[in-house]
């Protein structure tokens, strides 16, 4: 981790812009095409949620923006950004759940499938005090949502950005499934979000590549 010096930032002026904001978040939702993913994940007999959790988590740590976060009037770039999905409960309840990020997914499988059940044994709706390095994940497989918006803490700020999926559905050869990213817009713009988006799909269009 390294603090970025906002005095020779090039993104300094538009951080102090939003960063003085009420509200300073934003979030895009649109259709991804997880056709030829889902067919791989079913070829290979794996969980389609551990998988777009890895894809997410690898997208996003690729784009440098998706690793930097606001402590009070500094900004932080991380190494490394876990995702911290949801976890549903037999109780109709969910836990939180940080899974450490690994970028290949012979790596990232074992140890979320790992945490995975750890929660459901023990759950949990705490991080730990302070911890940024995260990446906020949650799926809502019962609808193809056009939109979402999540609950954030504005003093202090949660710069953590939040990635959400919802129910997939065939359309013809495609299998479309909506993906909302909400982020502070004190760190990135729709131009950052547009290369995640852009990213997600070209991992998603090549399973073989990713999954081995």
């Amino acid at each position: 981790m390294r603090t970025i010096d906002l005095a020779t930032w090039p993104r300094r002026q538009h951080f102090a812009h939003y960063h003085s904001m009420t509200y300073p978040h934003f979030s895009l939702a649109a259709n991804i095409d997880i056709q030829t993913w889902y067919q791989a994940i079913k070829a290979r007999q794996m969980r389609l949620s551990t998988s777009l959790t890895f894809v997410f988590a690898r997208a996003a740590n690729e784009q440098v923006a998706f690793r930097w976060r606001i402590r009070g009037d500094s900004v932080v770039e991380h190494d490394q950004v876990d995702p911290s999905p949801t976890v549903l409960l037999d109780n109709d309840l969910f836990s939180f759940c940080v899974i450490p990020y690994r970028p290949t997914y012979a790596e990232f499988e074992p140890l979320a499938e790992a945490k995975v059940a750890a929660v459901k044994t023990n759950p949990t709706m705490s991080d730990e005090p302070g911890q940024d390095n995260l990446l906020y994940m949650t799926s809502i497989p019962w609808v193809s949502f056009t939109g979402i918006m999540h609950p954030v803490h504005l003093n202090p700020i949660d710069s953590v950005p939040r990635i959400s999926w919802g129910k997939h559905t065939l359309e013809g050869q495609r299998r479309l499934m909506p993906l909302a990213v909400q982020v502070h817009h004190s760190l990135m713009d729709g131009l950052h979000v547009g290369r995640f988006y852009e990213r997600v799909q070209a991992i998603l269009d090549n399973p073989d590549e990713f999954l081995g």
